[in-house]
C-alpha cells in the first residue's frame, strides 16, 4: 500500500533533506504574480518533474478578472545623506512593497513615513505587503531599523518595471488508466517566505515524483500557479479539464511543525474530504478541521459556485494563525524538514486511498460463507491483530453488495481504511468477492 509504510530512518531523513534541501534552492528569489521570479521559480520546479510552463499575455480577459501588467525588480533601497543603504532590497527581497512602480526621489523622513511598513509588535521582524493591483510603492522594514532612521532627507530608488508582459504558471499531468483527474494546486507567488508557500511549491514536487514512479488508477494534474489570479485565469482556459477533477487538494504552509489542518470543500461531504478525515481520524494525532469559507486560498476559486469541485485545503498550521505569517520570519528556520516529510507521507496515504477505494459484490451473499473452512480464520490467528482483521472480514462481506465502497465500509465500521482494503483482498483471493466497475463519481 503506497505512503502507509513508514520508510527506514535513514530514507525518511534523506527524503526530508532533500525536500529541505529544495526550499533552500528557491528562498532566495524575488517572486511575484508575474515577472522573471515567478519564471526562475517554475524552471527550478521543471528541473525535478516535467513541467510545461504557458505564458498568458496582460490584458487576457480570465472571467471577471484580466491578466495584470508584468512586474519585475532589479534594485531598490532607501540611503542616508552619507550614502549608505538603511533599507537594502539585496539584503531582503520583504523590503520592498511587491509590485512597487520604479522610484527615484529625494525625501524627508517624516515623507518617506507614508511607505514604510513595519510591524511593531515585533519589532525586530519586516513585514510582506503588497499593492498588486493598484500603482503604488512602499518599503517594509522592522520597527526597530524605523526607530533607528534620524531626521533628514532620504534617497529613494526603486528599479522595477511595470509593463506589458504575461503571466506564467506550471502544468504536470501524469497520465493515469482513467480520464478522471486529481488535482493538486500550490501557489508560487510569494517571495522569501518559506512555510507560505515554499513548502507548498517543495511538497507538491516531491509528491510529483513519488507518484510518477507508481501504478496510477487516476490522472494527476498538478498546477504551480500565482495565488488568486492564476488559478482563476487556468480556470478559464482549461474549463474542459475542471470537468474531469474528481478530487483536489490545494497545499499551502505545509512545513511547520503544527498539526495537519484541513479545511473541506464547498460540498463538505466530497470523497477528498472523507478520505482526509478519515485518515486524521486514525492517525492518532491531533487535528483540526474546519468547514469551507469563502475566503483562503485558491480552493475559493475551484470551489466558486460555477465550478464547484470537490477541492479542499490541507495546511499545517492554518494561514494567518501562526505570527511568523507574512513577515520575515517565516524564513528557513521556521520549516522543519521532518514535518515537510511527514506531510508527502500523508498526502501520498490521501492518494492510495482515493486510488484503492471501489466497491465489491459478494459472491455468497445468503449468510456469511464458513471462512474457516477456507483457511481464513488460520491466516487470521497468527496477527496480533487478529479481531480487527476478522471484524474487517465481516463488515466487507456484510456491505459488499454495489452500493459501498471500501472508504463507505470503514467509515461505517469504525476500522481504519488499510485493515478494510486487506481484508477486501484476502476475500477477493478466496473467490468470495467481485470487484465492480470502477466508477467515475463527481
Amino acid at each position: 500500500m503506497i505512503g502507509t509504510e513508514r520508510l527506514p530512518q535513514s530514507a525518511d531523513s534523506q527524503l526530508a533533506s532533500h525536500i529541505f534541501g529544495f526550499i533552500e534552492e528557491l528562498f532566495p528569489i524575488c517572486r511575484s504574480i508575474t515577472g522573471d521570479g515567478l519564471r526562475q521559480t517554475l524552471r527550478h520546479v521543471a528541473a525535478r518533474i516535467p513541467l510545461e510552463i504557458h505564458e498568458v499575455p496582460t490584458g487576457t480577459q480570465a472571467f471577471d478578472w484580466t491578466v495584470p501588467r508584468e512586474w519585475n525588480i532589479r534594485d531598490a533601497y532607501v540611503s542616508d545623506s552619507q550614502g549608505r543603504r538603511v533599507i537594502d532590497f539585496q539584503k531582503s527581497n520583504l523590503h520592498v512593497v511587491n509590485y512597487s512602480v520604479p522610484v527615484r526621489k529625494r525625501l524627508s523622513l517624516a515623507e518617506l513615513r507614508d511607505h514604510l511598513h513595519t510591524l511593531p509588535e515585533h519589532p525586530d521582524w519586516t513585514p510582506y505587503r503588497t499593492s498588486y493591483y493598484r500603482d503604488s510603492w512602499g518599503f517594509c522594514l522592522s520597527q526597530r531599523q524605523l526607530d533607528s532612521l534620524p531626521d533628514g532627507e532620504y534617497e529613494v530608488v526603486i528599479d522595477s518595471s511595470l509593463e506589458p508582459g504575461s503571466l506564467s504558471y506550471g502544468e504536470s499531468v501524469l497520465a493515469g488508466e482513467s480520464a478522471g483527474e486529481v488535482l493538486i494546486s500550490t501557489h508560487c507567488c510569494h517571495p522569501s517566505l518559506c512555510n507560505d508557500n515554499l513548502s507548498g511549491i517543495a511538497v507538491a514536487a516531491f509528491l510529483a515524483q513519488a507518484l510518477a514512479a507508481r501504478p496510477r488508477r487516476y490522472t494527476y494534474r498538478f498546477l504551480f500557479i500565482p495565488g488568486t489570479i492564476g488559478a482563476i485565469t487556468w480556470l478559464s482556459r482549461n474549463e474542459d479539464a475542471a470537468s474531469r477533477v474528481r478530487h483536489g487538494l490545494v497545499l499551502a504552509c505545509v512545513g511547520d511543525t503544527g498539526p495537519f489542518s484541513y479545511k473541506k470543500s464547498r460540498r463538505g461531504n466530497a470523497d477528498i474530504d472523507r478520505v482526509v478525515l478519515h485518515l486524521l481520524k486514525h492517525s492518532g494525532r491531533p487535528y483540526n478541521v474546519r468547514d469551507f469559507s469563502p475566503y483562503g486560498y485558491d480552493e475559493r476559486q475551484f470551489c466558486s459556485p460555477g465550478f464547484d469541485l470537490p477541492v479542499g485545503c490541507l495546511n499545517r498550521t492554518q494561514h494567518g494563525k501562526f505570527a511568523e505569517y507574512h513577515t520575515s520570519a517565516d524564513n528557513l528556520a521556521f520549516v522543519n524538514p521532518d514535518a515537510l516529510a511527514a506531510t508527502l507521507r500523508f498526502l501520498l496515504e490521501v492518494f492510495d486511498v482515493l486510488e484503492q477505494n471501489r466497491s465489491y459484490l459478494s459472491l455468497n451473499p445468503r449468510c456469511e460463507p464458513q471462512l474457516g473452512r477456507r483457511g481464513l480464520y488460520r491466516e487470521i490467528g497468527g496477527f496480533p491483530d487478529a479481531e480487527v482483521r476478522e471484524l474487517a472480514m465481516l463488515w466487507v462481506l456484510n456491505l459488499s453488495d454495489g452500493k459501498h465502497s471500501l472508504l463507505d465500509i470503514a467509515e461505517r465500521s469504525g476500522l481504519c481504511f488499510d485493515a478494510i482494503r486487506q481484508a477486501a483482498g484476502d476475500l477477493l483471493k478466496n473467490e468470495l468477492l467481485m470487484p465492480l466497475q470502477l466508477e467515475e463519481r463527481i
